[in-house]
């Protein structure tokens, strides 16, 4: 008998990383967590193989905590994942859209959704996610309580869909990594492009960060991504993550890492996964063009 694949998520069945796993990995196993550091730890464990972690979102941007939480996770990125997010306003089967007078979902969602919420006069109860108020709407049977989360919520939990694909921006997208406890690098030179994430300190010295990125720039290497954290509690130490195209392995990138290295607090530099780029990524460069 064949093992199944086990991925961890964060949320209930039906959450939006549920779906993320359906598409990437239809055979799979998805296993519910309460948190992402819960998700993380099944991993660790062995409980799980793999877990799917949502990190940025197209409308509501990073995704708190993982940042914060990936360094020390022990985990490492294997692949990236875009998902349009499409939401949906649903009820259970005696309502109406005229009957419902609330509507329950998690705060992102919420956001995302104004339009409908604002022309339907609804109020807005925030839940932990998606999945868990769609739950509880089906639990309750109350006509006048609605939900909004994914189709795959809406079949898990026997609710009608009053309407479809709600949400205010048809651009909505959701960026997933797959974390593994396992580190596997993107063969260097294979077929496609590579994504390198990393992690880094900079020296307390003056013009540190502009020290810390000249390298990335003089070796023609593109950054897609850079934010900022505060470590320990202290407004002194920052820890910045960087996403840039391309393999450590490239002597363009291996360059620049190296300047990077040099004006890094020591043994701060690491890498967290060199892994595929999705095709989506282009998707997003032509229509910035």
């Amino acid at each position: 008998m064949i093992k199944k694949l086990k991925i961890a998520f964060q949320g209930e069945p039906g959450a939006n990383s549920h779906l993320a796993i359906h598409e990437t990995y239809p055979r799979a196993e998805a296993v519910p967590c309460h948190t992402f550091e819960d998700a993380f730890a099944a991993v660790r464990s062995g409980r799980a193989a793999l877990a799917m972690i949502p990190i940025e979102n197209s409308v509501a941007g990073r995704v708190a905590d993982i940042h914060h939480l990936m360094p020390h996770s022990g985990l490492h990125i294997i692949a990236e994942h875009f998902m349009p997010v499409h939401h949906q306003l649903m009820a259970i089967r005696s309502a109406t859209a005229k009957s419902i007078k609330t509507v329950e979902s998690h705060i992102h969602a919420l956001g995302q959704c104004r339009n409908v919420i604002q022309k339907l006069h609804l109020r807005r109860v925030v839940s932990a996610d998606t999945a868990g108020a769609a739950r509880e709407v089906s639990e309750a049977g109350d006509k006048t309580r609605a939900a909004i989360a994914s189709k795959l919520a809406a079949k898990i939990y026997g609710l009608k869909i009053l309407q479809a694909n709600i949400e205010d921006e048809a651009h909505n997208t959701t960026r997933f990594i797959i974390l593994s406890k396992t580190a596997k690098w993107m063969p260097h030179g294979g077929k496609g492009k590579a994504v390198t994430t990393f992690v880094f300190q900079v020296r307390n010295i003056p013009a540190a960060l502009y020290k810390a990125l000249g390298g990335f720039a003089t070796n023609g290497i593109n950054m897609t991504k850079l934010e900022s954290y505060m470590v320990g509690g202290s407004f002194s130490a920052t820890q910045f993550y960087a996403d840039v195209e391309g393999h450590p392995k490239d002597r363009a990138l291996e360059l620049a890492l190296e300047e990077l290295d040099f004006v890094c607090q020591p043994k701060t530099l690491k890498i967290l996964g060199v892994y595929p780029a999705h095709g989506m990524r282009e998707t997003f460069k032509s229509r910035g063009r």
